[in-house]
């Protein structure tokens, strides 16, 4: 007989990559709640494709945590809920600060006294800051240039010193850019206002912006323009689990990159893209902006060896031809 597999709570679950991990999580056989506040995630897709219990609140309402710690036999949580607009934690610090740090410490604080003690964490890369060696490994030193990058970078300090005072234990997942959307076309990214180039370039295929910008076209890298690590979501998703079965089994606190290594120039998307969907559009170059770095990848070989991650869609063609699919029936006339 087989055994049952526990409950997890995953926080930010309607959200695109958290939507993801949900369904990873239910192809392993666990039993998701999710908690959102629908900032950014959808009610839709969690009604229509994932079809688990939806709790609607936020990460800050203690008495709210402590009810769905009572009310349901939760072993971990898996933690998505954040915002993540780079630009905007500039402009407005405490509203990351509040929601990503305060809101992580109040969950942290109710799991302890449900004597809940495994967290698997979504990170960022954007802790690192400016590189200073490519791949970037997770021992490179911790910069972070924005509020967004420093608050994830508080997080991760309070899990370090709550393992040590409490023998909680986490995992925490830094990436750079995920990208793509499921296989099955019916969950994919759908964010409002959409930063990320892949979505971006697409909204161009469709006919729903006039041009794309490609900002500096003379960095010192094969063809001119920037280069970024893409991670198909799914394949995130995959390793949120992985880490979540390596803490259920025993695994102490760590931290782990996840990236396909390479990574994609500017330039190299959008061709693929155009060669993906065989539509045309304006692109216009620009001047570059200020604070990107030439290139940023990370090595995510710790993920494969201690985990045995291993991306089952490494090539940005891939990752475009899905994000195209769900494109084409989210945003498409």
């Amino acid at each position: 007989m087989s055994e049952t597999k526990p409950t997890i709570l995953v926080s930010g679950g309607a959200g695109y990559i958290g939507s993801h991990a949900v369904q990873a999580l239910q192809n392993a056989g666990y039993d998701v709640v999710i908690l959102d506040n629908l900032v950014y995630g959808h009610r839709d897709i969690v009604e229509n494709v994932l079809k688990v219990e939806m709790i609607f609140g936020d990460t800050s309402d203690r008495s709210l945590l402590d009810k769905i710690f009572t009310t349901h036999n939760i072993a971990a949580v898996m933690h998505f809920a954040a915002y993540i607009f780079v630009g905007e934690s500039v402009k407005d610090p405490r509203k990351y600060y509040h929601n990503n740090v305060v809101g992580t410490l109040t969950l942290l604080e109710a799991m302890l006294k449900a004597s809940i003690k495994k967290f698997v964490f979504s990170s960022t890369a954007a802790i690192y800051g400016e590189p200073q060696t490519s791949p970037i490994p997770e021992d490179h030193p911790k910069n972070p240039i924005n509020p967004y990058g420093a608050s994830k970078r508080m997080i991760e300090q309070i899990l370090a010193d709550f393992e040590i005072a409490y023998d909680f234990k986490s995992v925490c997942f830094r990436y750079f850019n995920a990208a793509g959307a499921h296989p099955n076309g019916l969950t994919g990214e759908d964010h409002n206002p959409e930063t990320h180039l892949i979505p971006l370039v697409l909204f161009a295929a469709l006919g729903k912006r006039d041009s794309i910008s490609i900002f500096g076209t003379d960095y010192n890298t094969p063809d001119g323009t920037c280069i970024r690590d893409y991670i198909h979501v799914c394949d995130l998703a995959d390793a949120h689990v992985l880490g979540l079965e390596y803490l259920l089994n025993g695994g102490e606190s760590d931290i782990f990159n996840l990236g396909n290594g390479n990574g994609f120039s500017v330039r190299e998307v959008i061709e693929t893209v155009k060669e993906v969907t065989g539509r045309e559009f304006r692109v216009e170059e620009r001047d570059r902006r200020p604070g990107d770095p030439p290139i940023l990848v990370g090595s995510s070989e710790k993920a494969r060896k201690v985990l045995g991650w291993s991306p089952k869609y490494p090539e940005v063609k891939e990752i475009v031809a899905h994000a195209w699919q769900w494109h084409q029936k989210r945003h498409g006339k």
